[in-house]
């Protein structure tokens, strides 16, 4: 029957003793805390595994956009029939006065094969001029190593200072490993578009000293890239004194769509513009839907705890029958048994989300040290750069992300535990002691 007496204060101290009592396992309830146990650990490991994946691929994402962008600009023009530009100086001055673009890079490109004793392979030869080079953190970096020094500059760190005059060419790390140079070893360069013959046309034949050995961090830019100075590149590549492109970095990559009306008044109705978006976007697209289906996936695992907690509270509701009838015909009210459970299981759920949101965190903090002990375990690189263009596992921790995370972590717990509480609520005392 229902009881007459005041309903108690919600939450008040002796429904928190009782759900924490019903917490701590006992000799004859300890199949229904195994479940606990294992609603718990499912829990925690659901809500780190969410947070350390989704960092690993926001990281994954933050660090390609970076060396992509950092190599390639924000914005390319090419002329439309890609032959030189010849007035490249004054469309370049147009495009800095564009409000929002940083700076901008004239270069001659074109695609060779790069030669030595060892191997032969593709290269794709950037001519850029030396105070644009400088600008290019990408290359810029504490892996470089050059033997250019100014004349009377001590060489104590390495730069492209003096590069415009070296007469020589930069590789990357992987490209030099290929070949196995080192710098002051020379690289013959050949270019199958060259001066025309009786015989047709003859390929262009070069031989450039190494000057630099750069690590961009991709293996892709690291093995296929070289920069020759501007004047040198326009001369192997026969392109007199114009550019093949020009490079402008924006001050917001991620807003670059809205800048492209103006740097395309800028350029001019007879160059054609490429954004890194439309270089990318297929490649930049699949990591988002890859993200969103991992999100998905991995909610399972807590969704699979949370059922957990589920079947442990009925077990745990129908364990407790005789103490609930006690507590009914004692004075509590439906609320307040309700409340009961409802606390025993929100504590599983607590607990787990912020023991998976620490534990998350500091397997994100330490992940390419975690990389770094599994390979020499295991001798085989979980993170392999070849195949994912990265030379290290990168993480980046978006805190608005992990908030999100911890809320339907929360949610998810707290829904687990109404339908074991209400049914908790709605046991008749009488029918619970009748057989007792």
């Amino acid at each position: 029957m229902e009881n007459d007496l005041p309903d108690t204060k919600p939450f008040a101290n002796f429904e928190w003793m009782l759900a924490l009592r019903y917490l701590r396992a006992r000799r004859k309830e300890s199949f229904i805390s195994v479940i606990s146990l294992f609603s718990f650990l499912g829990i925690m490991l659901g809500v780190a595994t969410l947070i350390v994946v989704m960092s690993v691929l926001n990281g994954f994402r933050a660090e390609l956009l970076d060396k992509i962008l950092g190599f390639s600009g924000h914005a390319t023009f090419y002329h439309q029939d890609l032959s030189p530009i010849p007035d490249f100086k004054e469309i370049q001055a147009r495009l800095e006065k564009v409000d929002g673009v940083k700076r901008v890079i004239s270069l001659v490109e074109g695609q060779a094969m790069a030669s030595s004793l060892k191997s032969s392979t593709g290269v794709l030869v950037r001519g850029i001029a030396e105070a644009d080079i400088e600008k290019l953190s990408s290359i810029n970096n504490k892996d470089l190593q050059t033997s250019i020094a100014e004349p009377g500059v001590p060489d104590l760190t390495p730069s492209f200072a003096g590069f415009d005059k070296s007469e020589g060419i930069a590789v990357g790390e992987r490209l030099a490993w290929r070949h196995q140079l080192k710098l002051g070893s020379m690289l013959t360069i050949i270019s199958p578009d060259g001066p025309d013959t009786v015989m047709g046309t003859a390929p262009r034949i070069r031989d450039f000293p190494v000057v630099a050995i750069f690590k961009i961090g991709m293996s892709e830019y690291d093995e296929g890239i070289a920069y020759l100075p501007l004047a040198d590149a326009q001369e192997f590549f026969v392109s007199e004194e114009g550019a093949t492109g020009l490079e402008v970095m924006v001050n917001s990559p991620d807003d670059i769509g809205a800048l492209v009306p103006a740097l395309r008044d800028a350029a001019g109705p007879e160059l054609w513009m490429q954004t890194w978006k439309d270089r990318n976007q297929a490649f930049f697209n699949a990591l988002a839907v890859e993200r969103n289906v991992m999100f998905l996936v991995l909610t399972m695992i807590i969704l699979v705890a949370a059922l957990n907690i589920i079947s442990g509270l009925i077990m745990l509701v129908k364990d407790k029958g005789r103490d609930i009838a006690i507590l009914r015909t004692m004075g509590a009210t439906r609320g307040a048994v309700q409340r009961v459970f409802l606390i025993t299981g929100a504590a599983i759920g607590v607990v787990g989300t912020f023991a998976g949101l620490i534990l998350g965190i500091l397997i994100c903090l330490n992940v390419e040290s975690i990389r770094q002990l599994v390979q020499w375990v295991s001798g085989v690189d979980p993170f392999n750069a070849e195949i994912y263009y990265l030379a290290q596992l990168p993480a980046v921790i978006d805190y608005s992300q992990t908030f999100w995370i911890v809320v339907m972590s929360l949610v998810l717990s707290l829904f687990a535990t109404l339908y074991p509480s209400w049914r908790a609520a709605k046991l008749d005392p009488v029918e619970a002691l009748r057989y007792e």
